[in-house]
């Protein structure tokens, strides 16, 4: 079997590997590039446990190929936070409830920050459209939906703080 050198951003980090032709995305963050964070579910790009943004768009990354990020930049769970500070998302998962046994979380998670990416304020069915590809077994959904809601109240609440103290 080939190996292909390859080299993604992985969370702001460049980082190279050697891969299999045929590893998947999800394989290779998860056992070469050490980011557990990004579940596997499925494997066939139904449940979203594994959902990553590539160059800032969510995308499973078990329908990818390593060798397709090449020169990507990738965005994993574990690129939400600031070294032990959680991320304003994950924040609000922990506050509102928005997790129970936490397999679908990391997918869920990620599926948001590319809609607050794009959409700061979202509203509810704007919200429960950007995680519709995402399954959750544990919740209905609400405290989800909450806890996306939150989140993006607390980035546009640092966000404003951060252009205060610039323009001040």
């Amino acid at each position: 079997m080939s190996h292909h050198n390859i080299e993604i951003i992985v969370n702001g980090r460049a980082r190279r590997a050697q891969v299999p032709a045929r590893q998947l995305l999800s394989d290779c963050l998860r056992h070469t590039l050490g980011q557990p964070g990004t579940h596997v579910g499925c494997e066939h790009g139904v449940c979203g446990s594994c959902t990553v943004l590539v160059d800032g768009t969510a995308v499973r990354s078990c329908l990818m190929f390593a060798v397709q990020a090449e020169g990507a930049a990738v965005t994993t769970i574990e690129g939400l936070a600031q070294g032990e500070q959680l991320g304003a998302l994950q924040e609000a998962f922990w506050e509102e409830h928005g997790l129970q046994c936490g397999f679908c979380t990391p997918g869920m998670l990620m599926a948001a920050h590319a809609l607050l990416l794009h959409n700061p304020d979202p509203s509810d069915d704007q919200i429960r459209e950007a995680i519709s590809g995402n399954l959750c077994r544990c919740t209905g959904y609400q405290y989800i939906v909450e806890a996306i809601r939150s989140g993006a109240a607390k980035l546009r609440a640092r966000a404003l703080a951060t252009h205060q103290e610039t323009t001040a």
